[in-house]
């Protein structure tokens, strides 16, 4: 008999440990348990620690509550203005509702991963190429709105969403450089434009200056020959000064010597030959005939 009491209450604290090791469950920290009695959801959503379940009617699902970064595979699109672009991005979400995304969507991940990429497309048609280069953060503003309108009712909240790179294709980058190179080179020639006005201004302001002083340009001739002669690996030619030259030739008629009188020339040899030519005979006189009919 009591051989019989001992085999039956062996048997019995067996049965009880392996039903309790059947119905005990351990729920992490950053996990939620949502329990399933005979395939209906129990309100109570089970919390993290240890807890217990009936084995064979009851059925445990844990959601993990941290936040899931998803990257968004690359989409082609065609932007407002006709081009062509390839933009990828990352989604942060977590589930706030660990009921509803079991119960509403088969699986969450993957609804909010094809949410991403049509809404993705969707904003890369709506915008400009040049929006999409530097006015990221409205467009990731508006990225995740559209995500986060459908993932509210499939207990899943939106933290944030990045736009990572925009690819372009290779002749518009070509092109985009020559832009921005031709952009740089108009604005080199408005600044060389605009320094060589002020420069100008003043040039004319010290020439006006110097004109009153005939000798501030000779002070500025000499500083400008000392800042070249600092570099030894040149050759300065110096100019003669054109007062020097003004004085000299006020000075000339006072200073300058009675000059000889001319030498006489020799005769030459052709004279000799010369005199001795003939001269011409004397022309006859008309008759005194002629000139009486010229009287009458």
């Amino acid at each position: 008999m009591v051989e019989e009491l001992v085999v039956a209450g062996v048997t019995l604290v067996s049965a009880g440990a392996v039903y309790a090791m059947a119905a005990a469950r351990v729920v992490k920290q950053y996990e939620r348990g949502v329990v399933f009695r005979l395939g209906k959801l129990r309100p109570d959503v089970r919390g993290p620690g240890f807890t217990m379940i009936v084995p064979g009617i009851d059925k445990l699902r844990k959601v993990n509550m941290q936040i899931v970064t998803m990257p968004v595979p690359g989409q082609e699109g065609i932007t407002r203005d006709n081009v062509t672009v390839r933009v990828d991005a990352v989604v942060y979400f977590k589930v706030t509702s660990p009921a509803e995304a079991i119960v509403r969507v088969e699986d969450y991940r993957f609804a909010v991963a094809q949410m991403a990429q049509t809404s993705l497309r969707s904003i890369i048609g709506k915008s400009e190429l040049d929006e999409l280069l530097a006015n990221r953060e409205k467009l990731n503003q508006g990225l995740e709105l559209m995500i986060d309108s459908p993932a509210v009712e499939w207990g899943v909240t939106i933290d944030r969403v990045e736009i990572k790179d925009v690819s372009l294709p290779e002749t518009m980058k070509r092109s985009m450089a020559r832009q921005a190179e031709a952009d740089r080179e108009r604005r080199a020639r408005v600044i060389n434009a605009d320094a060589e006005l002020q420069a100008s201004k003043k040039l004319a302001e010290a020439a006006k200056e110097m004109s009153e002083q005939p000798a501030a340009l000779q002070l500025r001739l000499l500083q400008t020959v000392v800042a070249v002669a600092a570099e030894k690996n040149s050759t300065l030619v110096l100019p003669f000064p054109v007062e020097l030259l003004r004085f000299l030739e006020r000075a000339q008629p006072a200073v300058a010597p009675a000059q000889p009188a001319e030498p006489v020339a020799p005769p030459t040899a052709r004279q000799p030959v010369q005199e001795q030519l003939p001269s011409p005979a004397p022309r006859p006189d008309p008759a005194p005939e002629e000139s009486n009919s010229r009287q009458d």
